[in-house]
């Protein structure tokens, strides 16, 4: 096995492969990716057994066809030391270590066996439509952080995706709660397709977004019963689903919130930001008091201080409620628009966040106690 490759294309494929493996896997193998080499093309795969990720890199200079398995960490660290850019002549020496050159550096590495390495074939041709790149990560970006750590409801640790119709209007919709806040966001689609609803587990969710961050064109997706694919140009993601019911959401979107708040986006994010500053575990939670136009924003922790910040807003009622900061700073910062709209019932009823720059995007953030 002997080829050149340059050095960028090789550390951002390892950089990916980065994100699959597991840092402390039992088995030696799943530490390894392997490096298949054909024709004119260097084929990269990771996996941790319930994740896949292949990667192709094309323009490949290929002297010697072959495959074999390296440590990827290691492979990862000396490559992005490497020059940027510059050619990297890849060999597998007699005494079956990989030799890696460039410039005036020199590295032998160790290396197991292709053999060894956990390849699955899944057939799955069956239903798979198309979705753009752009629409997916908007998807995700807007759910992820309300997916739940909580180990023992393993159905919440992941977003929700299924198809659905309102008015005649055929939708993907994303969902994710940890029974404190839920997020959802829906894009338009232009036809019915054959997808089974899931649920996609956090990491695959993460690697998928670190993906589609530097790539725009078309994503072809295919599910087969347990498993999803997803297709980009020169990547593939394989991964296994979360086997669980996802609660009814529809039940939790509150229906009669009618006391409406109007806030510029900037100034919401900034003084719940900077109020919040004084709560040493962030655990506090962020008191509204509002009254006609005015939203009074406080914080007090018998530990570190307290602090107050007034803002003018829209709103047209009397009200008094508290919410964990972080909840309102995570779904502030995912709001395209440059204003918030809040929608409140009473105290202890659960808030409804819409965004004006995306119709279809709505959260739901319940109060705290006290």
């Amino acid at each position: 096995m002997k080829f050149s490759v340059n050095q960028q294309d090789l550390q951002q494929a390892l950089n990916y492969c980065q994100g699959v493996i597991e840092k402390r896997s039992t088995l030696p193998i799943l530490s390894n990716v392997l490096l298949d080499v054909q024709k004119s093309k260097l084929t990269i795969t990771a996996t941790d057994l319930d994740l896949i990720f292949i990667h192709q890199i094309n323009n490949v200079e290929v002297f010697e066809e072959g495959k074999i398995t390296t440590i990827s960490s290691l492979m990862y660290d000396i490559i992005r030391k490497f020059t940027s850019g510059q050619k990297i002549n890849v060999n597998l020496n007699d005494s079956n270590k990989l030799h890696l050159e460039s410039e005036k550096s020199y590295f032998n590495l160790n290396c197991l066996s292709a053999s060894e390495f956990p390849l699955t074939d899944e057939n799955f041709t069956k239903s798979e439509f198309r979705i753009k790149s752009k629409d997916l990560l908007k998807l995700l970006n807007k759910c992820k952080f309300s997916i739940s750590n909580d180990e023992t409801r393993h159905y919440l640790s992941g977003i929700y995706l299924h198809q659905n119709e309102v008015e005649d209007k055929i939708y993907l919709t994303a969902v994710a709660t940890d029974s404190h806040r839920m997020s959802i966001s829906k894009i338009r689609l232009d036809n019915k397709i054959d997808f089974e609803p899931i649920i996609l587990p956090k990491k695959t969710i993460f690697q998928l977004c670190s993906l589609l961050d530097n790539y725009d064109g078309e994503v072809k997706i295919s599910n087969i019963k347990s498993k999803i694919k997803f297709e980009l140009n020169e990547s593939i993601l394989i991964s296994k689903l979360i086997d669980g019911k996802f609660p009814n959401y529809i039940q939790v979107i509150p229906k009669n919130n009618q006391k409406k708040l109007e806030i510029s986006l900037k100034s919401f994010l900034n003084s719940v930001d900077r109020v919040a500053s004084v709560s040493l575990d962030k655990k506090d939670g962020v008191k509204f008091d509002l009254t006609k136009d005015t939203l009074n924003l406080s914080v007090n922790n018998t530990n570190s201080g307290d602090g107050k910040e007034t803002l003018s807003v829209k709103f047209d009622s009397d009200l008094e409620i508290s919410f964990n900061s972080r909840y309102l700073i995570d779904v502030a910062s995912q709001i395209d628009g440059e204003m918030v709209e809040l929608y409140f019932n009473d105290t202890g009823s659960p808030v409804l966040i819409k965004d004006p720059g995306d119709f279809d995007s709505i959260f739901v953030v319940m109060p705290m106690k006290g």
